[in-house]
Parts: C-alpha cells; sequence; structure tokens
C-alpha cells in the first residue's frame, strides 16, 4: 500500500494546553493578515476519546496553579489576584467557566476542540513517531509507525518529555542534570475525582483526626503517627507536633476552603490514610504516598484530588511519557486496592482515577538560543523592554529532588537548600524554547531550555501560555515575512503585541537580597560541576 503524505503549515506534537494555545495564535495571527487560516495540525500520543488537552484534561488536573503576585505589586498595578494573564489563556479560561482554580476537564476539552475548530486545524490522535525528516537542519516532516507522514512548515513540541525535539537530534538532559542529578525526577501524579462526600463533611472528618492527633492519651490516635511515621520516633514527633502545639486552636491547621477549592495544610488526612496502608508517609520510602491535597471543586459536588504522588526517577519519567502517560499496574494497585476503599470509609460513593498521569517535568532540552534559570527569574526574568508578560510562582519541588542535600552537602553549599525564598516574578520571553540548530522548532513545556531551579516553576501552564502567545505570535511573523522562527526576537514579538492591543502588564521584580540571589547562582553553577 503507498505510503500517504499530507502536508500541513503548522504542525503542534502533543496537545498540552500551552501548544494548542501556541498554534491557535499563530492561525489566528496569520488570518488577520491574509484572510486564510494556515493548515494545521494537532497529533499527540494519548486518545483523543479521552479529551484534547493534555494533563489538564486526560490527567485531570483540575486544581490549576495561577501567578502568585504580591499585593502591594497588585495594588501598584491595579491587578487582581493572579494580575494579568496572557489574553489567550484568559480566554480559554473564560469559555470554560473556570471561576478561580477548578477547571472541569470536560469543559476544557470542549473549549480547546472549539478553538481548533474555528482556525481550521485538525486533530491526530494515537500516533507513535517513527522517524523525523530533515531538510538541512530544519524539521520537514514527521513519519509514524502506522506508515503516514506528515510535512510541515512549522513545528511545536509541547510534550513533557520534548519527544519530538528528541527525535530531530535535539538534547536532552536527563532529570535534574544541571544539579549533577541525571537520574532524579519529580514526583508523578494519579489524580482522581469523589464523589459524595461535601465540603463540610471533609472538614468534620479532617478536624476529627486533628483533635485525636492533638490528644497524646488518645493511644489508637498516637499508634497511627507511629505507623505514619516508619516507628521513628523523631518522625513521629514532627508529625505530632503542630497538632500538640495548636490543640485549642486547630483552626489555624485547617484545610482552606475557597471559592472553587480546597488547599489542605497539614498532614492528618495523610496521616490516617498511611496508618489505613500501614507504610510510613515518605515518598522515597513507600513510593506512593498521600500528600497535602491541592483539590477542586466542581459545582455539582465533585472533587478532583491533586495528592497521590508516585515516587519516579528519570527513565521511569521519560518512559511513561512515551507511554501515553499511561499509570503503571503498581499505581493502579495502589489506587484501587488503597485509595477507593479508604475515600468510601470517609463517605464517598464514587473514586474515579484520571486516564493519564500528571507527569510534571522529564528533563530540559540544550542548544536553546537563551536558556533560563533559577537565578533570572529571581532577577526579574528578561527586560521590560522585552516582555510579553510577567508571571510568578514558587520554586516548587513536589515530592523533592532525591539526592539534592547529598549533593549539596558534598559542594558545602548545604545552607542554600534552606534559604526561605519568596516566588519571584519575572518577565517572560521566548527564547528559552527556540533552538539554535533547529531553526523551525518551538519546545514549549517543562522540558523547554530551563536550568537549575528555573524549571520548578517554568512547568506551569500560565505561565507556558504567556510563552505559546508569544511563540504563535513569532511563528505567524516568521510566515509572512518569510524568516526563520529562531530569528524573532522578544522585542519583536513585544512590539507586535502592543500593536495589537494584547500586551499584558509587566510588573517582574528583582528579588531584592542580593546576596541571596549570589547564594541561588553559586549552587545552581556548582552543583553541575
Amino acid at each position: 500500500m503507498p505510503e500517504v503524505v499530507r502536508n500541513y503549515d503548522i504542525i503542534c506534537f502533543g496537545d498540552e494546553v500551552p501548544g494548542i494555545l501556541t498554534l491557535v495564535t499563530a492561525a489566528r495571527e496569520f488570518y488577520r493578515r491574509t484572510n486564510r487560516y494556515p493548515h494545521s495540525l494537532v497529533m499527540f500520543k494519548g486518545n483523543s476519546l479521552l479529551g484534547v488537552g493534555g494533563h489538564l484534561v486526560r490527567g485531570g488536573l483540575a486544581y490549576i496553579d495561577r501567578s502568585v503576585v504580591p499585593r502591594q505589586v497588585r495594588d501598584a498595578h491595579g491587578l487582581g489576584i493572579y494580575g494579568q494573564s496572557a489574553q489567550i489563556y484568559e480566554e480559554f479560561l473564560n469559555r470554560a467557566q473556570v471561576a478561580q482554580i477548578a477547571l472541569d476537564a470536560r469543559k476544557g476539552d470542549q473549549v480547546l476542540r472549539e478553538m481548533l475548530r474555528e482556525v481550521g486545524a485538525d486533530i491526530l490522535s494515537n500516533v507513535e513517531i517513527k522517524s523525523v525528516i530533515k531538510q538541512g537542519k530544519a524539521i520537514a516532516g514527521i513519519a509514524l509507525h502506522r506508515g503516514e507522514t506528515y510535512m510541515g512548515q512549522y513545528f511545536i513540541d509541547a510534550t513533557v518529555n520534548a519527544e519530538l525535539a528528541q527525535f530531530s537530534g535535539v538534547e536532552k538532559q536527563k532529570g535534574f542534570a544541571t544539579f549533577g542529578l541525571p537520574n532524579s525526577e519529580l514526583s508523578v501524579t494519579l489524580t482522581f475525582e469523589t464523589e459524595g462526600i461535601s465540603v463540610s463533611q471533609l472538614k468534620d472528618v479532617e478536624m476529627n483526626y486533628m483533635r485525636r492527633f492533638a490528644d497524646i492519651n488518645d493511644r489508637e490516635a498516637q499508634k497511627w503517627i507511629q505507623i505514619a511515621a516508619g516507628g521513628n520516633g523523631d518522625k513521629a514527633q514532627m508529625l505530632r507536633e503542630p497538632f500538640v502545639k495548636n490543640r485549642d486552636n486547630l483552626g489555624n491547621l485547617a484545610m482552606y476552603a475557597g471559592r472553587d477549592y480546597i488547599d489542605v495544610r497539614s498532614d492528618a488526612l495523610s496521616i490516617a490514610y498511611h496508618a489505613f496502608r500501614d507504610r510510613v508517609l515518605d515518598l522515597r520510602v513507600s513510593k506512593a504516598i498521600l500528600d497535602r491535597g491541592n483539590i477542586a471543586v466542581f459545582a455539582d459536588g465533585r472533587m478532583s484530588w491533586n495528592a497521590l504522588l508516585f515516587d519516579v526517577n528519570a527513565d521511569q519519567a521519560e518512559n511513561l511519557a512515551r507511554n501515553k502517560a499511561l499509570p503503571t499496574p503498581e499505581m493502579n494497585h495502589e489506587f484501587h486496592q488503597y485509595i477507593v476503599p479508604w475515600f468510601q470509609s470517609l463517605g464517598a460513593t464514587r473514586v474515579t482515577p484520571a486516564p493519564e498521569l500528571y507527569i510534571r517535568r522529564a528533563g530540559n532540552i540544550v542548544g536553546v538560543n537563551d536558556p533560563l534559570t533559577g537565578v533570572e527569574m529571581l532577577q526579574g526574568g528578561v527586560p521590560a523592554s522585552e516582555a510579553i508578560g510577567t508571571f510568578g510562582y514558587h520554586f516548587d519541588i513536589r515530592g523533592g529532588i532525591a539526592g539534592l542535600g547529598d549533593r549539596a552537602a558534598e559542594k558545602g553549599l548545604e545552607k542554600v537548600i534552606f534559604m526561605k525564598l519568596p516566588a519571584p516574578l519575572f518577565n517572560v520571553g521566548i527564547q528559552h524554547t527556540l533552538l539554535k540548530d533547529v531553526p523551525n522548532l518551538s519546545v514549549i513545556s517543562p522540558a523547554s531550555g530551563f536550568e537549575g531551579y528555573a524549571s520548578s516553576a517554568g512547568r506551569i501552564v500560565e505561565f507556558n501560555a504567556f510563552v505559546g502567545q508569544g511563540v504563535g505570535v513569532a511563528i505567524a511573523l516568521s510566515m509572512l515575512n518569510n524568516v526563520n522562527l529562531n530569528t524573532i526576537s522578544n522585542r519583536q514579538v513585544r512590539d507586535f503585541l502592543a500593536q495589537r492591543g494584547l500586551l499584558s502588564a509587566i510588573y517582574g521584580q528583582p528579588y531584592g537580597v542580593n546576596d541571596a540571589i549570589a547564594q541561588i547562582d553559586s549552587f545552581e553553577t556548582g552543583l553541575a560541576a
């Protein structure tokens, strides 16, 4: 049978939300100048019948992380609680009817499909790359194992592991190689939904556990703490102390319920689960923990939990990404044999897992125009004159980085790990996504050209939506002017957005303590040596 060859202008490999928003932005801006949409395609490894939208949709990550902006900055610039997001991301959230935090995967899927349909983009799922066709340094096409080849002019890699870039010959560092820890990686999560238990009931359950843990004469509850501590007296004391210390005002530790979300602020539920599970509350030891939950709450009473973490190394994260982010048999066992019955014991009538894992990151590419480091984020990001937006977020390494403490001690830098740093508030550009040696590819994902701590903040969707809107403009400019994508500057994109009235407020702030920045700089550069 003859091979099928199809031709496109723009191909996005991977369907993470920032990648789709990149393609939509590029198509809209090209249409605005030419009165025709480019021929575009989103192709991805997952099953489109389970939704379009990567880990926010098939991965069920309903509790979306928002930009962290200090009150004084918001007041000075007249901003809302989350600052000002990229226009295309705000559109997505509004169309998906997100009140503050909670994104219903079904609405997200529907809106993303609508946005792609509006620009005439095709969708192709269940794909596996056989090879990448190059013309000189540029990507010319993607050959699939099922015998089809898709030729294109511009390519977007929106995968957590930069899979298209890897097939194109781009080098990717494993794990936290920039810290000298190539085998270490952030945890992955199997999100799940509960039904049948209300916010008030959940609060009551937690408060009951907290009261019991605060009572040192409650022998059964103290035994639960010992189990969660793995029999370690010091760890048991650490787990017990917050409850005893606040026993007269446990509301200080109680979960906080917002408009459409809950932040769990104590280890009470985690301790109770691990006592039930008869496993220590330690990710490295147990390989799976019920962490303090980030919970999205929907109007119909469903709750979506980002709480069940699994320990993975760099190779495992890469393999999971290549295997459609499907949970392993061990992960499914933990969920069905323990998570489901425990939550049912709390009053849940249904406990349903997401079809795919939330993989936080899987290494970072090298060879970009300008890598982005944690120190640069703390210094305020790209200059304001080049910025396309501003984003703030903590250096969030949920589950920790295995070996980081030992590595820091080995280098005499261990005190930096314990520094209390604010969430960097930094101006955004696109040069960390553009490849020096692949002129028509942009990698917009946690696998972009981040170094050191940068990936922990740079992996967040809201940040990458800023980047995606900028790259979408860059693709349109590249198409209209017949120049290489990797030659488009931050300033060109900024000026275009400003002319269109789409430029977000710019309010990046350098972290004021130069000595702290110097220490983080020595930490990020010294660990890799």
